[in-house]
């Protein structure tokens, strides 16, 4: 619960705030933007508040990582939510339960927000049949408890076997959710 706690902080500040004019002049880039569009105002703070995720902190470094998830059927936000994820696999739903929730806490809009996210290279809706079973084998595969590497290191003391097994493991996970993406989509 303690580790899970502080991730959702640090990932709140990180989705929170943002470097640079985009951050900071979201709403006046939006209006601009939308201006003859004559927006009401509850759909001008969404657009707002998803343009400001995408310029924060967060949001770049998940653009940085999309090129290596996408394959698989994510976009950056599940990226970032896999990486959060090392410490311990329940930290994911937080992860995307934190970045859907920016600028709401209630549970309806982030069901909202995360049925209507599309797959921005193929179209469409973005959590599907073949991304959901994607996720899944990513996850049977993927060595994604930090304990579980400590553990290792203790019991062989070296980092040559965690190490091994974290690649390797992270490796078979990423093909068989390729396959199945690929496959399936």
């Amino acid at each position: 619960g303690k580790i899970i706690l502080a991730i959702s902080i640090i990932l709140w500040v990180l989705a929170s705030y943002g470097p640079g004019d985009n951050f900071s002049n979201a709403r006046e880039i939006v209006e601009a933007q939308n201006i003859e569009a004559n927006l009401p105002d509850a759909e001008l703070d969404e657009m707002v508040a998803s343009y400001k995720l995408q310029h924060s902190y967060i949001g770049n470094i998940g653009k940085a990582i999309e090129p290596a998830v996408a394959p698989l059927g994510y976009d950056w936000k599940i990226g970032i939510a896999i990486v959060s994820s090392f410490e311990a696999r329940e930290v994911f739903v937080g992860t995307l339960a934190t970045i859907y929730s920016v600028g709401s806490d209630e549970e309806e809009t982030i069901k909202a927000r995360m049925a209507s996210e599309t797959n921005q290279i193929l179209g469409g809706p973005l959590f599907t049949f073949a991304s959901g079973i994607s996720l899944l084998l990513f996850y049977a595969f993927a060595m994604h408890f930090m304990s579980t590497l400590a553990i290792v290191k203790r019991e062989t003391n070296t980092w040559k076997w965690p190490m091994y097994q974290l690649v390797t493991m992270t490796a078979i996970a990423y093909l068989a959710a390729l396959i199945a993406f690929q496959t399936l989509k």
